[in-house]
């Protein structure tokens, strides 16, 4: 866990510019440049969910934006209003996602741990992911997080894995009853157990 919140940190410089939003994120769930590096070897591009820098979950030329589950989306912009009144952008860093990316990013992850239980704790299955259905999205820049941390509730919109700060799905009754306690990472995501 300690990994996740030194890889997640963002130097001041990049999360205090509203213009350049920050790529930190899980270190594979979706890495920083991801969507640069799939789009130059022509593996996985935009229409299977990769998003270049400035993606905001207004932008609904992007399949990974326009695929979410229409209740998330509409969560996910109404909070978006209300952080803008505070100075913040809720920019995404990865929403939904195709089959083929997702298995594209485990593959990666296992490559990078060594071994699928430890690669198993950042990226799902295609199968189990909830990217692949368009119920999860990853936001960007700490200040993002941070509020929808605070906030988030109010609109559906919890946080899952306490190891993934930026991973957020929509939970409806956290509008009254607040959001459920979170998983240590996915593996002990009853989801993920399929």
């Amino acid at each position: 866990m300690i990994t996740a919140a030194l890889a997640y940190q963002v130097p001041k410089s990049a999360s205090s510019s509203p213009s350049s939003p920050s790529s930190a994120e899980s270190p594979i769930d979706t890495p920083p440049g991801d969507h640069k590096r799939a789009d130059r070897k022509g593996a996985h591009g935009e229409a299977d969910g990769a998003l270049p820098d400035g993606v905001t979950v207004f932008d609904d030329g992007y399949p990974a934006v326009a695929k979410l589950d229409p209740d998330l989306l509409q969560a996910l912009r109404e909070a978006a209003t209300d952080a803008a009144d505070d100075g913040v952008k809720l920019y995404v860093n990865s929403g939904w996602r195709s089959p083929e990316r997702q298995n594209q990013l485990l593959r990666e992850a296992v490559s990078k741990y060594g071994s699928e239980e430890e690669a198993a704790r950042w990226v799902a299955t295609a199968d189990t992911s909830p990217h692949v259905s368009g119920d999860a999205i990853d936001i960007g820049q700490s200040n993002a997080t941070a509020w929808l941390s605070e906030h988030g509730a109010e609109y559906g919109l919890c946080q899952i894995y306490s190891n993934e700060p930026w991973h957020y799905e929509l939970r409806t009754n956290a509008i009254d009853h607040g959001c459920s306690r979170m998983y240590a990472d996915p593996t002990q995501d009853p989801r993920m157990q399929q």
